[in-house]
């Protein structure tokens, strides 16, 4: 049963970010997007893979390496497009 949590607690976890991703990416708008959250949730995951890796709990490992890449991803859109679709276009005129 514990591992049936588990299994589910991680695709939760990875599949969160998703929704995120599509909508900066759709929209080419990240302005909305808090920065400081996630610059501590890329930490927590990074600390939650040292953790994994240490106690050698390889599922741990790999849920949060593959949360802080889909949480990684956001950040850097959140780069690539932070003063929004409408600013880059008022820009470009």
């Amino acid at each position: 049963m514990a591992n049936v949590v588990g299994t589910a607690a991680a695709l939760c976890s990875m599949s969160s970010f998703a929704p995120q991703i599509l909508k900066i990416w759709r929209e080419r708008d990240a302005s909305s997007v808090s920065l400081r959250m996630y610059l501590v949730t890329v930490t927590g995951f990074a600390l939650w893979i040292v953790y994994g890796l240490s106690i050698g709990s390889w599922p741990v490992a790999v849920s949060n390496i593959i949360c802080l890449g889909m949480s990684g991803a956001v950040l850097a859109l959140k780069w690539r497009f932070r003063d929004g679709a409408k600013a880059q276009a008022a820009r470009a005129l």
